[in-house]
């Protein structure tokens, strides 16, 4: 190939390789420019109407993530809004709602997934796992090669000014209602003795009340997001969907 040849074609690649990470950035920016909030639980809960004294309800909210959130009160007002007395003797309360927030943090959407669809109790260890093999052409002129590296420099720097963000909160919940009869419950655990083994150990009791559990995960989305702003959207989506299961 003649030198003009391989200069027209390093530079016609250079050229296609900017563009079309001018568009991609474009793209996203454009596409992703309104906050998307989304939560969705992995097992639906079902329970039976009450009015009267009985829509009275126990609030125990944890948060065992490294960020702080603040739901308890959203919540709250969530329910007194309903028609529900929120209150702080156990005993007396129809429904008991607890929550835990597990884990607050950056993940792609795959991963997220993968939380909501272990359910709830399941281990935070990083439910996925994904690489890219990235590979250069070249023919001996070497112009691909450099079109490559230089459009790959220029793409970078695009996905630097503009970034694909989304925040999720992993929330594990359980809703205790007080039911006339009585409930058997049986739990079965295994404690870790080091690396040797485990003891196993199990009880069993009665209770006034069934359980429902579920695991929540609420997504924030956003082109260039910040963590306060997903931080609201989040808090306010949680309490709103848990609100509506009574």
């Amino acid at each position: 190939m003649k030198t003009g040849m391989k200069k027209l074609v390093g530079i016609s690649l250079l050229a296609s390789t900017l563009a079309l990470s001018g568009c991609s950035a474009m793209h996203t920016a454009i596409k992703k420019r309104d906050l998307e909030v989304q939560t969705q639980m992995s097992d639906t809960i079902w329970l039976d109407p009450v009015s009267g004294s009985a829509k009275t309800v126990y609030l125990q909210i944890r948060n065992t993530s490294d960020k702080d959130m603040q739901i308890a009160e959203k919540l709250r007002q969530n329910f007194e809004q309903k028609g529900y007395t929120v209150t702080n003797n156990a005993d007396h309360a129809h429904y008991w709602v607890q929550m835990n927030v597990l884990k607050v943090d950056k993940m792609d959407l795959r991963e997220a997934n993968s939380y909501l669809t272990s359910g709830y109790g399941a281990g935070l260890t990083g439910a996925t796992a994904g690489a890219l093999a990235a590979g250069y052409g070249y023919n001996s002129s070497g112009a691909a090669v450099a079109g490559g590296i230089v459009g790959g420099i220029i793409g970078i720097a695009a996905d630097a000014m503009i970034e694909d963000v989304n925040y999720t909160m992993i929330t594990d919940l359980q809703i205790s209602e007080k039911v006339n009869g009585k409930v058997s419950v049986n739990s079965q655990g295994a404690l870790a003795q080091g690396n040797a083994g485990s003891t196993n150990v199990s009880y069993s009791k009665e209770s006034n009340r069934m359980r429902y559990q579920t695991r929540v995960v609420s997504t924030a989305n956003k082109v260039n997001l910040e963590f306060e702003e997903a931080k609201l959207a989040l808090e306010d989506n949680l309490a709103r969907s848990v609100g509506g299961i009574l």
